[in-house]
């Protein structure tokens, strides 16, 4: 049985969110060190491309840091309609990576839902912003997620990623991590 509420000390609690088909799945999968749980089901509205599952309940997977740190790695549903899920899983994280596909109509505004969604569980200085399909869709550029979310008063590091190469996404914890070092002077 997975602990969803608040991890034992040496461990993190690290929230990966954002619309379907970002690889919140294939994220966690990426970085693992023991085998993920997933609760993927059919598409019920029709695949989307190559994709013909989704996550309907949550991902686990766990890594370990080269501190001896355990970061418990949980992914949300993307779908509005399992928002109840976002407040079960965000309950106790320490931080959160928010998953935006570049390719969408509105990808920023995507991530400020999220980001608003999770602001009662995860303060801002520990929340990332992942930007996967940049070079299907170079626009809009990093600097304008940047600037629109500074605007709505999110002061959150925004950076390229390929959920598929596990290098991409351990830095998305390494900027979480050192920003609560940080935090913790």
């Amino acid at each position: 049985m997975v602990n969803l509420g608040i991890p034992a000390p040496g461990e993190l609690k690290i929230v990966f969110t954002g619309t379907m088909g970002t690889g919140k799945t294939t994220a966690i999968r990426a970085i693992s060190d023991s085998a993920t749980l997933s609760t993927e089901a059919p598409i019920s509205d029709g695949a989307m491309g190559a994709k013909t599952t989704t996550t309907v309940g949550f991902d686990h997977g766990e890594c370990l840091l080269d501190e001896g740190m355990r970061l418990r790695l949980f992914g949300t549903p993307g779908q509005e309609r399992f928002r109840f899920m976002w407040d079960i899983l965000g309950a106790g994280a320490f931080g959160l990576v928010v998953l935006a596909d570049n390719t969408r109509a509105d990808p920023i505004g995507d991530v400020e839902q999220y980001l608003r969604a999770f602001a009662p569980h995860v303060p801002p200085r520990r929340m990332v912003v992942g930007v996967g399909r940049l070079a299907d869709s170079p626009s809009p550029p990093l600097d304008a997620y940047c600037e629109r979310l500074g605007q709505a008063g999110w002061d959150v590091p925004v950076i390229e990623v390929d959920v598929r190469r596990p290098q991409d996404v351990r830095l998305l914890l390494s900027v979480l991590v050192s920003m609560a070092e940080v935090e913790h002077g």
